[in-house]
This record gives structure tokens, sequence and C-alpha cells, in this order.
């Protein structure tokens, strides 16, 4: 058995061009399909038992999957429809809520600060990261940004790090402020999980401080970084597929060259302003 559904778009960017249909049975059932021809809207044919129906579109450099679950409409409302372009021109105010900071339409954008190290004539290995940052958080006051009504804090910093060179990467470390009087706690990190591994921070004579890193690429030969999908405006994100986040009880390569970045990433929250100052690497030289 067979029946006829019709695909309509409602919204999409001005990068978005051609597109290639399939159903969730793998059936392809149009390539190259030009953005406008969807927005007028197109019919299948297709089995019974399909439940989605599959677009692709590549964005720019990525590749952008749309999974469409079927439902059942009256056909005046597919008929009215209307499409929307995404990229609708519009005048932007930052800071008109003084609680807030990295938020941008509504949403949580990445605050990322990377650091560059050169080292001298000697390898150098890595041992921990120091970091001089003030963070603060406003209180409300009538909506009126206010220095007087901030506080300074001790357990909050940026969520995520990423320490690298040309031929390393720590992968994405998660940081999470270390468990105070609680040591069965303390004990459980690091926490290793599929796409990152999750660490302690402390802060002491007001330095933000972590160790508990060391390289784990997969393959010398494979990028590092990959162009970011979700957040176009940023240069980079971690290659996953070149990380290896297992437990390792040895064979922990570690980070150890001429020169070293740190990345520092703020991206599950906007209600904390960082103020940072100046971060040192502590390291050995290394004579091998």
């Amino acid at each position: 058995m067979s029946k006829t559904i019709t695909i309509k778009l409602t919204k999409a960017g001005n990068k978005t061009s051609l597109f290639s249909i399939s159903d969730d049975l793998g059936n392809l059932l149009a390539d190259q399909v030009p953005k406008q021809q969807l927005i007028n809207g197109m019919s299948f044919v297709v089995n019974d038992s399909v439940k989605v129906m599959i677009l692709k579109t590549v964005a720019g450099n990525c590749v952008k999957v749309l999974n469409m679950p079927i439902v059942t409409m009256p056909l005046d409302e597919v008929a009215a429809i209307q499409f929307q372009d995404a990229n609708t021109g519009s005048l932007w105010r930052h800071l008109t809520n003084p609680l807030l900071y990295n938020s941008f339409f509504g949403s949580v954008a990445p605050y990322i600060l990377e650091y560059p190290f050169a080292y001298q004539y000697y390898d150098e290995i890595l041992q921990n990261v120091k970091d001089y940052t003030k963070v603060y958080k406003y209180l409300p006051d009538q909506s009126v940004f206010n220095y007087n009504r901030r506080i300074q804090t001790d357990n909050d910093y940026f969520n995520k790090a990423v320490l690298y060179n040309d031929q390393q990467s720590s992968g994405v470390l998660e940081l999470v402020p270390k468990p105070q009087n609680n040591l069965s706690k303390y004990l459980s990190y690091p926490i290793y999980g599929v796409s990152s591994k999750t660490i302690t921070f402390t802060k002491r004579d007001n330095f933000y401080q972590y160790n508990t890193f060391w390289s784990l690429v997969v393959d010398k030969t494979q990028p590092l970084f990959i162009t970011s999908c979700d957040y176009l405006s940023l240069d980079k994100v971690v290659n996953q597929d070149n990380m290896d986040y297992s437990v390792r009880s040895f064979r922990k390569d570690k980070i150890r060259a001429k020169d070293l970045k740190v990345r520092h990433i703020l991206d599950n929250r906007s209600d904390i302003h960082l103020v940072s100052q100046f971060i040192i690497t502590p390291s050995q030289i290394s004579y091998n």
C-alpha cells in the first residue's frame, strides 16, 4: 500500500539552495531540488510504512539534515502555509538586560577566549593552567546597569576548555567546581563521557586552576578541529571523531611542544560577567 505526501518549505536561510529528499526506508525520492520548488510544495508517493521524510541540504560548508515526521493536515491549511525568510534584517541592542551578557535573540551564544603561548628552545610539558579571571553576577536594579549591584563569585567560571598544539589536543574538558567536604564525590572525577571529559577546578589566591589532562588524539594525520555547523560565527570546534575519551590507566600522552593554545569557553549560561586579567601555564622543560 502507498500514500501521497506533500512537502512545503516554511523557513530557510539564504545559504540554502538545493535539497535532496528521502524517506526513513532509505529511498532517495528527489535530488538537487531548488528551494523555490519546495516553497511551492512537492508531492510524493511513498510506502504506507514511511513515518519520517528526510531533507538534506548544504549551507556554506555544513550539511544540514532535517527529519520531518509525517502528519495529517487539511488541504486548505497546507495551501495557507507561507514561507518565511530566516535572514530578515533586524537591529540588535546589546546589554538591555543588565543581568544577561552572552545572550542574543533569547539564546546563549558561546563566549570564547583563546590564549597562545610560545616556548623557547626546548619542548615544554604543560602541568596545569592558572587563570586570573574575575567573575561577577549583577543583582536586579530596576533594569538599570549598576556597578554597585554586583558581587564576585568563587564557584562560577568557564564551563569548557580545550588545550592543544598542532599535533595534540585535550579534547573538550568540562569544568566543574571541586566538591567541598565530599571526598567520595571528588574522587569520582575525572568523569569520562562520549564527547568530553569532566574535571574539577579550584579557586585559590584568586587564581582559577585545573589539571588532569592529556592528549586524546587518535590519529595525528587527521584534523584536530572542524568547521562549526551550529554556530557559523565560530572559527572551529573539536573534531570529536579524532578524540578518544576512554579511561586510561597508562598511555597518557602529555601536552608537550614548543607552543600551546588554551581555549576557554562559556556556552551554558549568560548570567555571569567574566573579566579575564591574565593566564599562566606552569610547565617543565622536556629534554627527551
